[in-house]
């Protein structure tokens, strides 16, 4: 694949600034950054934005008529999961970017997906007020979870795959016996949208962020009480991750930044700065050395934990990047964007 980059420099009266136009196999992108361009010559920029910790563009997924709201991969690392406007949940063949089976049965827009831990179950959540669970082999419904009075915003197995969580629209989280499809309880204290939720790698813990509000609650599993919030944003917070060692929480805000938690103490260690837009998602690499960021900028950016420093940005998707996440072995990313895409990043074999 033959990548080019050109650096434009647009001055007038009033403004001074840059473009990039990156070109990607013959399909040509362009992102306004004039603090990340202008000051960077064409060569130092052409590594950063191109490459990006060595993560190239691989496959660029076309199928969904509307926006993909999410991304997931499966745990064996064969399959992606995209949820769209258009109703559907899509399956793709992670190595080839070819369309598996296309998933039918929610009738509004799907907003979140995600894996059981043994691959055999998919969940997904819609502005239906529905859950689904589906069956990866066939692509039959197994159960149809209702119980919330608005959309459901974002869905997780816990790590034993027993339990389902939801947050949603009517400002509460549920858990789920995923076996049954019976509710076990709601968490009510949350005082607006719950849009995203993650189980702790032990499964003991809850974290969920609102969508008009910029706290983080940590939730006991076992009893459903609030065991903190955790206060530093200055917007809303659109997506909490658990680090692999289950030490840290990253959150990702509308403030721009992601943050990361020390879960012992509830307090925050680091800021990471760098994008121009709001912050949608943030995902943590296996090995728990590198996070991925999505934002509203239309970028995917790479974080070294180590040291704070951004390691590169992946530019590609044309409009606002909604959802990024790892695979099992850390050498490929898929991103879903407000451009009907989904993306494969992914790292020189």
């Amino acid at each position: 694949m033959r990548t080019a980059l050109y650096l434009i420099k647009i001055k007038t009266a009033a403004t001074s600034a840059a473009i990039a136009l990156l070109g990607v196999g013959g399909i040509w992108y362009s992102q306004a950054s004039p603090a990340a361009i202008v000051e960077s010559s064409p060569a130092d920029q052409f590594q950063k934005i191109a490459l990006g910790n060595n993560f190239s563009l691989a496959h660029t997924l076309n199928g969904h008529s509307g926006s993909v709201w999410a991304v997931a991969i499966s745990p064996d690392g064969k399959t992606v999961a995209s949820v769209s406007d258009d109703r559907t949940i899509r399956l793709w063949n992670l190595a080839t970017g070819e369309e598996l089976h296309t998933l039918v049965g929610h009738f509004k827009a799907v907003n979140s997906v995600a894996f059981s831990p043994d691959g055999q179950t998919l969940a997904s959540g819609s502005l239906d007020k529905t859950i689904k669970l589906w069956s990866v082999a066939t692509g039959n419904v197994v159960h149809t979870f209702i119980g919330h009075l608005a959309s459901v915003q974002s869905v997780t197995f816990s790590p034993d795959g027993k339990t389902l969580a939801s947050g949603s629209w009517d400002n509460t989280i549920k858990l789920w016996d995923k076996a049954t499809g019976e509710e076990i309880r709601t968490l009510k204290e949350h005082c607006d949208v719950v849009n995203s939720v993650a189980f702790s790698r032990d499964g003991k813990i809850l974290a969920s962020s609102n969508l008009f509000a910029s706290t983080v609650k940590l939730w006991n599993v076992a009893t459903g009480k609030e065991i903190r919030a955790l206060v530093g944003h200055s917007d809303s917070v659109n997506s909490v991750a658990f680090s692999p060692d289950n030490k840290t929480l990253a959150t990702a805000s509308w403030d721009n930044t992601i943050k990361l938690w020390n879960l012992d103490t509830g307090s925050e260690y680091l800021s990471l700065t760098g994008h121009s837009n709001k912050v949608s998602s943030v995902a943590f690499s296996p090995d728990g050395k590198t996070l991925a960021s999505s934002s509203w900028d239309k970028t995917i950016k790479l974080w070294n934990l180590e040291t704070g420093q951004e390691l590169g940005t992946l530019v590609g998707h044309s409009q606002r990047v909604w959802s990024v996440v790892f695979s099992p072995d850390g050498k490929t990313l898929a991103s879903s964007s407000f451009d009907k895409t989904v993306k494969i990043w992914r790292m020189p074999q």
